[in-house]
């Protein structure tokens, strides 16, 4: 069988001062090509250039990755603030849509951090624009200094629900994980389980309950050393699976318990 195609959210990015971009990087096409084993699609992030059903049909799965930018607070009923960063509501217009038509034909999905985030706000939860001013929170962000191997490096545990998902997919209650995003679930959306949180209780690990398919979200980076980290590996290759199976014509409920 060819390689499942697996489309890979893109970000805008300006380089100099007025040359526009979209851009994915390069430890995401690492992680689908060389664990998921799929043929990595970049998906600019914009509706405007996008055919929703033509995208659909041409991927066999998708992974939303992380991003500068946060999902504005409208699509959650708060008003905007400098708090809550800055914006790409291209890739919000696109992504909602696109996890919320996933879920619903059983086609597979992957958040990453911001995507991770936006699967919370496609199904009606909100978000924290700051983390670490919360009392009791811990920094979640990205160191600022050090190298990038430091910057990515394993930070804290993330405890997960037995019998879940999550345990199912890692084999083990509790995994190690890096930190790189400021923003967080506040309210979890009402078909949002969230599997696996920080010690300080960030929600970390989530799934959309009765989804017809593949649905995970992590808010760490596990395409950081994908083909190596003892966590990352089985959650792309867990990912790579239901790809294929999407790929092949079969379409399994996933063995999830009801919460």
């Amino acid at each position: 069988m060819s390689r499942p195609v697996i489309g890979i959210i893109g970000n805008f990015h300006v380089i100099g001062d007025d040359y526009k971009v979209q851009a994915i990087g390069m430890i995401n096409i690492e992680a689908v090509a060389n664990v998921v084993q799929g043929l990595p699609l970049m998906v600019p992030a914009d509706p405007h250039y996008i055919d929703m059903p033509t995208l659909l049909d041409t991927c066999d799965g998708f992974v939303c990755t992380g991003g500068r930018p946060n999902v504005h607070p409208s699509y959650y009923g708060e008003e905007e603030s400098p708090a809550h960063g800055t914006f790409d509501q291209c890739r919000d217009l696109l992504v909602l849509d696109l996890i919320r038509s996933c879920v619903a034909r059983g086609q597979p999905i992957l958040g990453i951090c911001r995507g991770f985030q936006e699967f919370n706000v496609a199904f009606g939860g909100s978000l924290y624009p700051e983390i670490r001013d919360l009392p009791g929170r811990m920094n979640h962000r990205m160191p600022p200094d050090g190298t990038i191997e430091e910057k990515f490096a394993l930070r804290h545990a993330v405890t997960l629900e037995p019998g879940g998902m999550f345990a199912g997919v890692f084999g083990q209650n509790e995994v190690r994980v890096n930190s790189l995003h400021g923003q967080g679930i506040k309210v979890a959306g009402p078909r949002v389980v969230i599997e696996g949180c920080a010690p300080d209780g960030t929600p970390e690990a989530i799934r959309i309950r009765d989804a017809a398919g593949y649905a995970l979200a992590v808010q760490w980076h596990p395409e950081w050393n994908a083909a190596n980290d003892t966590v990352s590996r089985p959650l792309f290759e867990s990912f790579g699976a239901a790809a294929r199976q999407w790929k092949s014509g079969e379409r399994p409920l996933p063995k999830v318990k009801s919460a």
